[in-house]
């Protein structure tokens, strides 16, 4: 057996690249235990049946890419929380050193007030009213989250601007109902804005016309709105023209209208419009009965006057017509018999 080539499978293990990929995903893959392994054993989930490991039908190529993937993911997302975790440490510790300071400062104040108190003489100790307060609102902001202390600032930034002494997020409350007023009015203000500003534009517009009109009117080049010099004395020249006519010339033309026509008998009347378009149905009605009945004449084209001439030779043109379609059927049955492929006969 020793002459025959080695398998396939063989040369896989023995290839330096398929050796190397396979020590990459041994590698790869033994880092997703070790990561999956330290994620159930920080939720607490009982690892002692070998949980943690993908079974293995799901160690696979696509598998392994999309468990890195996460792992990585997974990493980054630790670094932010670190980071942040980091950074809120260090605010809360910038927090605790001003604490401190503002504690030492009341310390000192508190001090400074007794030994005015025993300097004077004062029996009892009257507490001072803004520093407790001050100690109250740092001591709230302190218990706050970051969430929370975004929503008080918001909340109080509203209350300042809306005039509201007490804010409350609540829609039926005060602040909320006009906080609601106000956008509406807002609103409104802006479309009346906008209405107006487009009127604006408007009268803007035709005003700057009417000053141009207005200007080249008073320049005198206004052209066919110029009028002319002598315009009242055209219109009076025209005036007289027409009472001239009116009194001289039109009764003598009316005059010899009727006499002419005395003379002529009258004119008779013309056609009219309807008259026309009835001649017109009716010539369009005899055109297309016209052509129907010189299409009946053309199928007896060729035929002779005599009608037992025609009918003869009907008879003839039948006859030659039945010839030819024998001759058609035969020559076709031929050609199919031509054609069809014969069958051998089996001998007994």
């Amino acid at each position: 057996m020793s002459h025959h080539a080695p398998s396939s499978s063989q040369a896989a293990i023995f290839s330096p690249s398929v050796a190397r990929a396979a020590a990459s995903t041994a590698k790869d893959w033994s880092y997703i235990d070790t990561w999956l392994r330290e994620k159930y054993a920080a939720s607490g989930v009982n690892n002692h049946r070998g949980r943690g490991n993908p079974p293995a039908f799901e160690r696979n190529p696509d598998t392994l890419r999309a468990l890195l993937a996460l792992a990585a993911a997974n990493e980054a997302a630790d670094e932010d929380r670190e980071r942040l975790a980091r950074v809120e440490e260090a605010a809360l510790a910038g927090v605790r050193d001003a604490e401190r300071e503002r504690e030492e400062a009341r310390r000192l104040q508190q001090q400074q007030q007794q030994q005015q108190q025993q300097h004077e003489g004062a029996t009892t100790t009257v507490p001072n009213g803004s520093l407790l307060a001050t100690d109250l609102l740092t001591a709230l902001e302190s218990g706050l989250t970051r969430e929370a202390q975004t929503a008080l600032a918001a909340l109080s930034e509203t209350a300042l601007t809306l005039g509201v002494a007490d804010p409350s997020p609540d829609p039926v409350s005060s602040l909320g109902a006009r906080f609601a007023a106000l956008q509406a009015r807002a609103l409104e203000l802006e479309d009346a804005a906008e209405r107006a500003n487009l009127l604006r534009r408007y009268l803007d517009r035709e005003a700057a016309r009417l000053d141009a009109f207005l200007a080249d009117l008073r320049r005198g080049d206004a052209g066919p709105y110029r009028l002319a010099p002598d315009l009242a004395k055209q219109n009076l020249e025209r005036q007289r023209r027409v009472k001239a006519v009116a009194g001289t010339q039109l009764p003598e033309l009316r005059r010899q209208v009727v006499a002419l026509e005395k003379a002529t008998g009258g004119i008779p009347p013309g056609p009219t419009v309807e008259d026309v378009r009835r001649d017109e149905e009716a010539y369009l009605e005899l055109l297309a009965a016209k052509k129907d009945l010189d299409a009946q004449v053309r199928a007896f084209a060729g035929l002779p006057p005599d009608v037992e001439a025609a009918r003869a030779e009907l008879e003839a043109l039948r006859a030659e017509l039945r010839d030819a379609t024998e001759r058609r059927d035969a020559n076709f049955e031929r050609l199919v018999e031509r054609e069809s492929p014969v069958k051998s006969r089996k001998r007994p």
